[in-house]
């Protein structure tokens, strides 16, 4: 299968194509500068440019790029270069193979449980409502942009992430220095809901969309079993055989990370209600086998 990726560099995107590649299948990158090798495409969703000539032929397409949630303080310029990046990629992706004669016939749009906004202790799958507040506006925006690709008849699926567990980058990425340095422990009062995903379950599961014609729209990437930052401590410490003795107040995530830290000390309890009904099976359902496959 022919399959193009934005985002190939982050943390998904690099997995999604070693994944793929390692079955045989063609990837191509999106990427912004002039094509230099035969698995690139140019692109630039600042100027709603893409290069649609080189996606002809593609079966799929997975959309996963956007200025990453958690890399700076929440300031009012940063929160515009989040929305900007999500909602104009998403528009110049869905404009570009909604041009083509022979579009696709699946978009995965990587999105976020962010679409929930803060559930506190109420479990919730895809027929909740969005929430309130940054996150979840920009989360409508965004999966709204790829309407004019749902509407040249490709199959559109908002694969909504929840906290990819891994060692390479992410959440994760910051927190498994802490902890094996012995630093690590609850965030706030260590209460609010985590929806947390293996890196390997969220690669699995964003082929199972490509490949499961049934999926459209909304379908939630996190484990079955979400656990409260508190359980996540608790795990981090077993797992890596360290004490969590440590606690961040939330008062100085506030003052670390702005408006980000509401985001941080909110409580999403997110279930993957449409991709266990169509089958799909995850390797490392629970806290301690995520943590221990990273």
């Amino acid at each position: 299968m022919r399959i193009a990726i934005t985002g190939s560099t982050g943390l998904i995107g690099s997995a999604l194509v070693r994944s793929l590649r390692a079955d045989g299948h063609e990837v191509l990158r999106l990427v912004r500068h002039p094509a230099r090798t035969g698995d690139e495409v140019e692109w630039d969703p600042g100027r709603n440019h893409v290069d649609a000539s080189g996606l002809v032929g593609c079966e799929a397409v997975v959309h996963l790029a956007g200025a990453g949630v958690g890399d700076r303080r929440w300031t009012e310029a940063y929160k515009k270069e989040i929305r900007d990046s999500r909602v104009l990629g998403t528009t110049a992706i869905a404009e570009a193979l909604a041009s083509l004669a022979e579009p696709p016939r699946v978009l995965v749009c990587g999105t976020a449980l962010g679409y929930y906004g803060d559930t506190g202790t109420r479990a919730v799958d895809e027929g909740a409502p969005a929430g309130e507040g940054f996150l979840p506006s920009v989360v409508v925006e965004w999966e709204a942009a790829a309407a004019p690709a749902e509407a040249a008849g490709i199959r559109v699926a908002y694969a909504r992430t929840g906290l990819v567990v891994a060692r390479e980058g992410g959440a994760w990425g910051r927190l498994f220095p802490i902890f094996r340095a012995g630093l690590g422990g609850r965030l706030g009062d260590g209460r609010q809901y985590w929806s947390f995903i293996a890196l390997h379950d969220e690669v699995a599961a964003l082929r199972h969309i490509i490949d499961t014609e049934s999926l459209s729209g909304p379908v939630n990437l996190t484990a079955p079993e979400p656990v409260t930052n508190r359980e996540v401590t608790a795990a981090m410490g077993r797992v890596l055989h360290r004490p969590t003795l440590f606690a961040v107040p939330s008062f100085a995530m506030r003052l670390a990370l702005g408006d980000f830290a509401e985001d941080v000390l909110g409580s999403q309890r997110v279930l993957p209600g449409r991709l266990l009904e169509s089958g799909f099976t995850f390797a490392f359902p629970t806290i301690d086998e995520a943590i221990r496959a990273a």
